[in-house]
């Protein structure tokens, strides 16, 4: 490449080709995650304030921050250079769905929102340790099995919901039963074990060298899975404490 004589654009110039050409590390991946959490936590503590002084606003940033985080994560997926715009985007958006729901769940379960977070975490540390001693790796018949349960699971909650709209309730879901819990059980271990896909998907960008912001797309789909995952560990509660 072509340097210039002058020494204000010749510095210019290896700042920019510094940028362009650093590679995603698992270091700057965690931190990103970590600012991604933190975006989350920012903003679902204005809809978990506002569902207790006013439920109908609260309701409208709950359909707004879907949609915006729905559109951010699939856009994301097609261009992944534009994920430092479009993690936070969907962090900062998706904390208001997750404020105004753990705040519902609050109302009714009181205590049921630090108990689903601290599972959570100890979750995702012991899926984490599992994956660093080998003990749970992403073989490509793990990722498969994961992969196809996942999109049962996703097919089954998109054609609840639209029954939903008809009035028409899917048991599994929304039951208290032992059929309803061990539902519960079983989506929230598919999301543990999704963490473990995660997990080596980060690895393979950072032993491939692959650009910087794929430390961002590696963070925002550890985040869409750990949203996952407490949604599920929140309904899961629910239902136990029934």
């Amino acid at each position: 490449m072509l340097r210039s004589s002058n020494p204000v654009l010749g510095k210019v110039q290896n700042t920019y080709e510094q940028i362009t050409t650093r590679k995603a590390t698992i270091l700057g991946t965690s931190n990103k995650a970590a600012m991604l959490l933190a975006m989350l936590t920012a903003t679902a503590g204005i809809t978990w304030q506002r569902f207790q002084t006013d439920p109908a606003t609260a309701m409208q940033l709950t359909m707004l921050g879907f949609f915006l985080g729905f559109v951010a994560i699939i856009v994301m997926m097609f261009r992944p250079q534009w994920s430092g715009v479009l993690a936070p985007a969907y962090a900062l958006s998706e904390g208001l769905v997750v404020g105004a729901v753990s705040a519902a769940y609050e109302q009714q379960y009181g205590g049921i929102v630090i108990n689903a977070v601290g599972l959570s975490l100890v979750t995702m540390a012991v899926m984490l340790l599992a994956y660093m001693t080998g003990l749970l790796r992403a073989t490509p018949a793990f990722v498969r099995g994961v992969v196809v349960a996942t999109v049962g699971v996703a097919v089954f909650y998109l054609v609840a919901m639209v029954l939903g709209m008809f009035n028409i309730q899917v048991p599994l879901i929304a039951s208290h039963s032992l059929a309803g819990i061990g539902f519960s059980f079983f989506v929230t271990g598919l999301a543990a074990f999704n963490l473990i896909i995660d997990f080596a998907q980060i690895e393979m960008a950072v032993k491939e060298g692959q650009p910087e912001y794929m430390e961002w797309y590696g963070a925002s789909a550890l985040l869409v899975t750990l949203i996952w995952m407490y949604m599920e560990m929140l309904r899961l509660l629910g239902k136990l404490r029934d």
